[in-house]
């Protein structure tokens, strides 16, 4: 594999711009104490949302700390910092210029690993979205591509951030198809952004990233799936970790930051739209986009619970990321920390699991959106409406997607979704018996009516 990275990790993590003091004590001017919170997050990675951007906007954490500091006497202040990926974010944290931040979960083992390196430990407190099967990332082509599957991928360009749970998804999917990722692609370590514009401009031939790229590409146009995440079945998570010192020095503000969280994602599952519509606000992404992601049925589950499945889960990401020689190895029960989340949702009723995703339907001008059980109950629901978005799960894994961006098979008088060409075709192909055949977005609203 001939890798031309935009810059190594390492390197990355030393340029990354410092931030001011954080977490500290300060004289205000009446002589009051200050603490300052400084808090790291991501806004266009969506799944941070309840540690980040909406968590933000909401005011949550400042109404906490405002609450302590009427106790204590303390003036409590919060420095929200936006990056783009977590490797600035890390940085910050092993300088001991950043208490809280939020990030992805091979992110967080890097940030486990530099902790360590640096002797600024960090721990992860708590989860913000997960997908039980892999379903946040995606591999997308061009809208006019040739490419059907991922086996396809063979000695082509593909754009990824090294050192991303987007990465990751590439390597083991590649692994699977019989490819090797070391030598069977062209791999272009690229930072989002760049990758998308690569894909657009014709240089290279995918690009494999997180959310909420995959799902802006195919909302914009400017992208078609060819490999859904979830088809690994494995899972993957965004979450919020700590620095060690600063958890032990100011737990009681920790514990607020984890109360706020958990009203933000409260706020999030109650009100899907309006928190939908707050983060397309304050990110400029679609609020459509946004929802695919964070909805109601969206692809993302959020709850701030560490999980067994994904603790095991992030057991199972240490391995890609020490082959990519990325880190030397990191202890995931030593990195886990419950304690703080536990003691902050003491009383509170835990989260239910994720639920199978039903097909979803947003009309414009409307606050609320309508679920069915089927696609062909969606598909005859949106004839002649006025419809904003409309949403239908895979038939396999689950994932949610746009309905005129997915790949539809009609059999018999069933509809069916998939993200991928290659979905659909796997299932015609086991179900050739029954009649089972793709057809066109416009064909199966139709057949639908």
């Amino acid at each position: 594999m001939r890798t031309k990275a935009v810059a190594p990790l390492a390197l990355l993590l030393l340029l990354a711009p410092l931030a001011t003091a954080c977490g500290g004590d300060a004289a205000g001017a009446s002589g009051t104490k200050t603490v300052t919170v400084t808090v790291g997050y991501q806004s266009k990675t969506i799944n941070t949302v309840t540690a980040g951007t909406l968590l933000r906007s909401l005011g949550l954490f400042e109404q906490e700390l405002a609450a302590r500091g009427r106790k204590d006497g303390v003036t409590y202040k919060v420095d929200w910092q936006d990056y783009a990926t977590g490797a600035p974010i890390t940085a910050q944290m092993t300088a001991g210029k950043m208490d809280i931040g939020s990030m992805g979960d091979f992110p967080l083992l890097i940030n486990a690993a530099r902790g360590k390196e640096l002797k600024q430990p960090t721990r992860l407190v708590a989860v913000t979205g997960y997908n039980l099967r892999g379903g946040l990332n995606t591999v997308v082509t061009a809208p006019g591509s040739k490419l059907e599957s991922l086996a396809d991928l063979r000695g082509k360009k593909v754009s990824t951030s090294v050192g991303s749970a987007a990465d990751g998804t590439l390597v083991r999917a590649l692994q699977r198809a019989g490819i090797d990722p070391a030598s069977g692609i062209e791999k272009l370590n690229q930072q989002p952004s760049v990758g998308a514009s690569a894909l657009q401009a014709g240089s290279v031939d995918a690009l494999s990233q997180f959310v909420a790229w995959p799902g802006q590409l195919a909302y914009e146009g400017r992208a078609k799936a060819l490999y859904d995440g979830a088809e690994l079945n494995l899972p993957t998570f965004h979450g919020v970790t700590v620095r060690e010192k600063f958890a032990r020095e100011r737990a009681g503000v920790l514990e607020d930051f984890l109360r706020a969280q958990r009203k933000a994602t409260d706020h999030l599952r109650t009100e899907p739209v309006a928190a939908a519509e707050s983060v397309a606000k304050e990110t400029g992404l679609p609020a459509e986009v946004v929802y695919l992601y964070n909805g109601a049925n969206g692809i993302a589950t959020f709850d701030p619970a560490l999980r067994p499945e994904l603790i095991d889960a992030l057991k199972q990401d240490v391995p890609v990321l020490k082959d990519a020689k990325l880190v030397s190895d990191v202890d995931v029960d030593a990195f886990v920390d419950p304690e703080p989340l536990e003691r902050a949702a003491e009383g509170t009723q835990p989260y239910p699991t994720a639920a199978a995703a039903r097909s979803e339907l947003w009309l414009k001008g409307q606050t609320r959106t309508q679920s069915f059980d089927s696609p062909r109950e969606l598909l005859k629901a949106a004839r002649g409406a006025d419809v904003r978005a409309a949403y239908v799960p895979d038939a396999v894994t689950g994932t949610l997607w746009f309905a005129d961006k997915a790949v539809w098979v009609a059999e018999g008088p069933e509809l069916r979704a998939f993200v991928t060409p290659a979905g659909a075709k796997a299932y015609v192909d086991a179900h050739k018996a029954s009649g089972a055949r793709i057809v066109d977005f416009a064909e199966a609203g139709a057949l639908a009516s």
